[in-house]
């Protein structure tokens, strides 16, 4: 089965057109490489309610299988990326994240500093992935594999 997918870019610069997003472009790539359908891109800044809204915009009413963020995962006082996807999730999926960390301390110790976070809303599942290209396509490969199962399930088709 095909999933359609949105990637969001969350960058106060990249929304201004102060700076290229090459993390969005290369999560695209990578998911249409898996077969997905990205049907929705977005670039905004760090701003908590208008993340949270266009997470809400996608899961609710864009019924959108897979949405990724990339970006504002990290410690700066404007990262609230994890913030605003957990106001919009219904159930949290922790292993995501932990996963990704997992990988990524095999690169290098600062993946641990990551606030990712990953669950589900509705039938969409929402992962937060770094905002530098190199990081993003890591995570992203650490669990895009699981991914498509993921949805699997989400969509109540069991374990098939």
């Amino acid at each position: 089965m095909s999933y359609t997918a949105s990637v969001i870019t969350v960058s106060d610069l990249g929304s201004r057109g102060l700076r290229q997003d090459t993390s969005g472009p290369a999560v695209r790539a990578m998911l249409e490489d898996a077969g997905f359908t990205v049907v929705h891109t977005a670039i905004v800044p760090d701003e908590r309610g208008q993340i949270s809204a266009l997470l809400r915009a996608c899961a609710d009413e864009k019924r959108i299988n897979l949405i990724l963020t990339t970006g504002g995962t990290g410690l700066s006082p404007r990262d609230v990326t994890p913030e605003a996807t957990a106001d919009v999730l219904e159930r949290e999926i922790r292993a995501i994240p932990v996963a990704m960390w997992v990988e990524g301390l095999k690169i290098t110790p600062n993946a641990m500093l990551s606030r990712a976070v990953a669950g589900t809303r509705g039938s969409s599942l929402i992962v937060n992935l770094p905002g530098s290209e190199k990081a993003a396509r890591e995570n992203l490969a650490a669990v895009l594999g699981a991914l498509e199962h993921a949805l699997h399930m989400i969509a109540a088709e069991g374990h098939g």
